[in-house]
């Protein structure tokens, strides 16, 4: 009997006590349980202290082992690595039938030759159906593709043994055929089904028949691609019909391979076409292969190669169709003819139900034809935008006769340009009229608002009108285009204003040709810019413009009133005088930083045009110190008045230059006096502001340049001029305690002195003898050294004074 059982517990085992009596028995043996494992726990203890004293392992079980070393892990698992051998395997014995058929085959009879390649081929064709029959699908498959290859050989051997007479590329043209329905009959047998190699091989060999028996037969190039857009077609059958992986995908690319090579066949030819015959027999091909890409986005699985099917099927359809129109029409109209191709391509896809896919391809097949469009538009554009740029080094050279003349100045001008606008309207149309997504449609308006801009742009050039009128139209479109530009859609708004500013800039350039025209844009565009700056949205972009503008009209002015450049400079100084103006009335902060920018800007430039004559260049520096003064009196704009300050001394040193002014207090004094009544301000307001701050730049500003004209300058009235102001700054400075004047006033002071009784220590040196100066010098240094505690208390006494002072 176990320890912890009990007679009442045997009983209760047997007799199945009441739940209440059996419930008290399983308590009592687990109170027992309980007392017992604590009883354990305490000898566990105890054992393992005292192994642990004896420095014996508390676990002898647990002794460290060595672990086994575990088997490499192959790198290449066993399926791959049998495919490579049979792959290998394959290879190896077709390359030496090859090699048997190439070099050793002349030397046999032609029993001999028969027997070998009909028993070596049937032999590797049979094997295939005794290893499926055994489970070896992989080594079939190896020894199935050696007896296709051994075909081929046969084929070769065949013609160069008997058939030699024949012509090659017929004969491969044959051959390719048979071995085609031979190995497709060999993969369809029921013992041989299994093989997945000889179907998509009778495929490969099936890509060959038509071409080379065109080829054989010297068709022509129509011949030939009608062979392979015949072949694609095939493929696309059994690409569709054919429910095998393998085959499928050797469909698929025969497909693509032969059908891309006979669509460039086929445009090729259409390109190339003279004539409406052969640009028709071109354009059936094109159509016959959008057939086939149609049938294949149908029919097909995969959206992706659905979607693009049918782009290639409607960019094929608008290239078959405007085939013949392209060798009937004027050249300057083939592009059209195929926008309307494409155009008409949208008209079916919403009158015909076609599947989503197909559908989507087709519009974007139409959108691709307009996009080619455009950009044959494009070089007419860009020689109408930047050809005018020409006339920058040609101005007012004299007005050309016509528009076209204005904006080709030197370039050609582009063959077959004349439909390019109707080419932008109609794409303009599209995009307003049949864009109907709600996501897309704000998108396509600006879209049709840019084209119908530049369609404008290209008509004066495009009909050759006067030079006046096509003036005009640009001055029109230019307006046409502020106005558009006043509605309140964001995007609207700021594209109208780009169109509108680039053909301000191009009305500019092709006004440059003539003097009174360029005075005319110059100042309509002014006045337009101007008044579309008010109570618009436009402010921040039309102000600043219409301030450039005004700054080039009075440029162009000055130069047509043969005012000397630093002359001109004062009618440009009216432009930035009006912006200040301007900038105070404005509440738009980003509004009043680019008009105040522009007139930064403006003031520079007359500062450059005036350079050269110095009188006038001090009083342009002085008008922009006034206007800079009255821009610093607004809120916010207290700065400015630095840049006043430095303008109003530039005038002033300007203006002495041109007296012939040498003496340097003549243009330090202009910026000391301002400084120091700035600095007594400050510190009127602020008493803490240290002297330093207040008063030190304004003071250094005269002394030091004046203290450095004294010592070079051999007259005395310099020297006793500057010592006596440094004198009376020096005391103003110990008046008021003052840090700043002291140290300054006292340091020029004393080195104005010593400036003025150097020559005499000098006569007084050279008279005295060898040995005074020494003996002076060490009488000096016992004197200092006798005195030397009363100086540190008089050094520290004076340093006290001067840290008192402010």
């Amino acid at each position: 009997m176990s320890r912890g059982v009990t007679p009442d517990t045997l009983h209760a085992m047997t007799h199945f006590p009441p739940p209440a009596e059996e419930l008290r028995l399983l308590d009592a043996e687990l109170r027992q349980l309980d007392a017992r494992r604590s009883q354990l726990l305490a000898r566990r203890a105890w054992l393992v202290a005292a192994l642990q004293q004896t420095g014996q392992p508390s676990r002898p079980w647990a002794q460290p082992r060595t672990p086994s070393a575990a088997p490499p892990r192959p790198e290449t698992p066993a399926p791959s690595v049998q495919n490579v051998l049979l792959v290998l395997g394959g290879v190896l014995l077709t390359l030496a039938a090859a090699v048997f058929t190439l070099v050793s085959w002349g030397h046999m009879g032609i029993t001999g030759r028969a027997l070998v390649l009909g028993a070596v081929t049937l032999a590797a064709l049979a094997v295939p159906v005794v290893l499926l029959r055994r489970g070896l699908r992989s080594t079939a498959e190896s020894v199935a593709g050696l007896g296709l290859a051994l075909t081929v050989l046969d084929a070769y051997a065949l013609h160069a043994a008997a058939l030699s007479g024949t012509d090659g590329t017929a004969y491969a043209a044959a051959a390719s055929a048979a071995l085609a329905v031979g190995w497709a009959a060999y993969g369809l047998l029921p013992v041989t089904a299994a093989l997945r190699l000889p179907r998509p091989a009778a495929l490969a060999a099936a890509q060959f028949p038509l071409l080379l028996g065109a080829l054989a037969a010297d068709a022509e190039p129509a011949v030939i691609a009608a062979a392979l857009l015949v072949t694609a077609g095939l493929d696309t059958v059994v690409a569709l019909r054919v429910p095998a992986a393998s085959v499928r995908i050797a469909a698929l690319v025969g497909a693509y391979a032969t059908g891309g090579s006979g669509v460039l066949v086929a445009g090729w030819l259409s390109w190339t076409a003279d004539g409406p015959g052969a640009a028709a027999r071109a354009g059936a091909l094109l159509l016959f292969a959008a057939v086939i890409a149609l049938a294949a986005a149908w029919r097909g699985t995969a959206a992706a190669h659905s979607l693009g099917l049918s782009i290639a099927a409607g960019l094929l359809a608008v290239a078959a169709l405007g085939a013949v129109p392209r060798t009937v029409v004027p050249p300057e109209w083939v592009v059209p003819v195929h926008l309307a191709l494409g155009v008409a391509l949208l008209a079916v896809l919403r009158a015909v139900r076609l599947p989503d896919a197909v559908r989507h391809g087709g519009v974007w097949a139409s959108a691709s034809v307009q996009a080619l469009a455009l950009l044959w538009t494009l070089p007419v554009l860009a020689l109408v935008v930047l050809g005018p740029a020409g006339w920058l080094g040609r101005v007012w050279s004299g007005a050309p006769s016509d528009a076209r003349a204005a904006v080709t100045v030197d370039a050609p001008w582009p063959p077959d340009a004349e439909t390019a606008p109707l080419v932008l309207l109609v794409v303009a149309a599209v995009l307003a009229l049949v864009v109907r997504a709600e996501q897309w449609r704000s998108r396509t308006r600006l879209g049709a608002l840019g084209l119908l801009w530049a369609a404008a742009l290209m008509l004066p050039a495009i009909l050759d009108v006067p030079y006046a009128a096509g003036v005009s139209v640009l001055l029109v479109l230019t307006a046409a285009a502020l106005y558009t530009g006043r509605t309140a859609v964001p995007e609207a708004r700021l594209t109208a204003l780009f169109l509108a500013l680039v053909t301000a800039v191009d009305l500019t350039l092709v006004s440059l040709a003539s003097q009174n025209a360029t005075l005319v844009v110059l100042a309509v565009l002014t006045a337009l810019l101007a008044a579309f700056s008010w109570r618009t949205g436009l402010t921040r972009f039309t102000a600043p413009a219409a301030l450039v503008y005004a700054a080039a009209l009075a440029s162009a002015a000055g130069a047509a009133a043969d005012w000397p450049p630093a002359r001109t400079a004062l009618l440009v100084l009216a432009v930035p005088a009006a912006a200040a103006l301007l900038a105070a009335r404005l509440a738009e902060p980003v509004s009043v930083v680019a008009v105040e920018s522009t007139a930064a800007a403006t003031g520079l430039l007359a500062v450059g045009l005036a350079v050269t004559d110095p009188p006038l260049l001090a009083l342009v520096l002085a008008l922009c110190g006034v206007i800079a003064a009255g821009t610093a009196l607004r809120p916010g704009r207290r700065p400015v008045g630095y840049a006043a300050a430095a303008l109003f001394v530039l005038a002033a040193w300007v203006r002495l230059a041109a007296w012939d002014v040498s003496t340097p207090e003549a243009y330090t004094l202009p910026v000391t006096v301002p400084a120091l009544l700035v600095g007594a301000l400050r510190r009127r307001r602020d008493p803490r502001t240290s002297s330093w701050t207040a008063y030190g730049a304004g003071l250094t500003a005269t002394l030091l340049p004046s203290l450095a004209a004294a010592w070079g300058d051999p007259h005395w009235t310099r020297p006793l001029l500057l010592g006596t102001a440094a004198l009376l700054v020096t005391l103003l400075g110990a008046r008021h305690h003052l840090k700043a004047p002291l140290v300054l006033g006292g340091s020029v002071l004393a080195l104005v002195t010593l400036h003025e009784l150097a020559p005499y220590v000098v006569q007084v040196t050279g008279a005295l003898p060898r040995w005074a100066p020494p003996a002076l010098a060490g009488l000096l240094l016992l004197a200092l050294g006798a005195t030397y505690e009363q100086r540190i208390r008089d050094v520290r006494r004076v340093r006290n004074v001067l840290g008192r002072m402010n």
